[in-house]
């Protein structure tokens, strides 16, 4: 049984449109059009109970999910959704014990997400070049209860010469630019390391998949995930009016070797040799023509 004390998460839930995410305080209150609520009413309360308003209105406290983390988070910047998010740890098989590197944390959003499938044996590294974003992100991360699991970062690996991590299981790229740091993600992810990268545009999208390409990824692939909720009640079950359409495009690949290095060691090689060969000759013929010179 999970009972609620004082500093628990809960998700105050009135309906869809209406719910609230606090950590409980004995001295504060939650005022709503619906009415006031005292956290103090809450604590020693199993998570699921109801608490009734000065309006007389029912309010369940639900324990938060991960869902309602990303979708109460403050935005500085546009987040990854849910039905993205779900997409990306399935297609790249994201799991306990493994290392993510995020490059662009963003509003911590999708960084919260990874790191409470791969802990707690896993690790998620994550990079960003605006400290006013990375303060955000930070606060949303703390109030996950995750921050052990995720080491912040403010660098530009755009710029930077560093290789800051390696031997990555997967690398997640939230920039508008995303193939300019695919070399240096390459460096970072171990073989076969899967990449996902979220591109608001189909041109982005376009570039990428060459860049993937000429930097040696291979089972790319494109998808767009589209949501739509249904109003079911009994006798007029339809579509609902609210969804959530086009968000982002995600672009999939894996870490291969085809083969380049061997072709061009082969191809240095045999100019190499022929070089050789060519000195050689000539010194040979060189020398024989000297030597019949002095005989005359």
């Amino acid at each position: 049984m999970a009972i609620i004390k004082n500093k628990s998460p809960v998700l105050f839930f009135y309906n869809d449109s209406k719910k609230w995410l606090m950590n409980i305080s004995k001295k504060e209150s939650l005022h709503t059009h619906i009415g006031v609520l005292k956290h103090a009413d809450a604590i020693g309360k199993e998570y699921g109970s109801r608490l009734m308003t000065n309006k007389d209105k029912y309010v369940y406290l639900l324990e938060p999910t991960m869902y309602d983390y990303i979708m109460k988070i403050q935005h500085g910047t546009q987040i990854v959704y849910p039905k993205d998010l779900g997409y990306i740890a399935a297609r790249a098989g994201i799991q306990d014990g493994q290392k993510i590197l995020e490059i662009g944390t963003g509003s911590g959003s999708m960084t919260s997400f990874v790191a409470s499938i791969v802990k707690p044996r896993g690790h998620v590294y994550t990079f960003d070049v605006d400290e006013k974003f990375m303060k955000i992100a930070e606060k949303n991360i703390r109030r996950t209860g995750l921050s052990k699991y995720i080491t912040q970062t403010n660098l530009d690996l755009k710029t930077s010469k560093e290789i800051p991590v390696t031997e990555m299981d997967v690398a997640l790229i939230d920039l508008g630019d995303p193939w300019v740091v695919l070399p240096k993600v390459r460096q970072m992810l171990k073989g076969s390391g899967c990449i996902f990268a979220i591109c608001p545009t189909m041109n982005q999208l376009e570039k990428l998949t060459i860049a993937l390409i000429e930097n040696e990824f291979t089972d790319i692939e494109s998808t767009e995930h589209i949501i739509r909720t249904i109003a079911a009640r009994e006798g007029k079950t339809r579509h609902s009016f609210q969804g959530i359409g086009h968000t982002t495009y995600l672009c999939f690949a894996r870490k291969a070797f085809f083969g380049r290095t061997a072709k061009t060691t082969a191809k240095t090689t045999a100019k190499t040799t022929a070089k050789t060969t060519a000195k050689t000759t000539a010194k040979t013929i060189k020398a024989k023509t000297i030597k019949k010179s002095t005989k005359n």
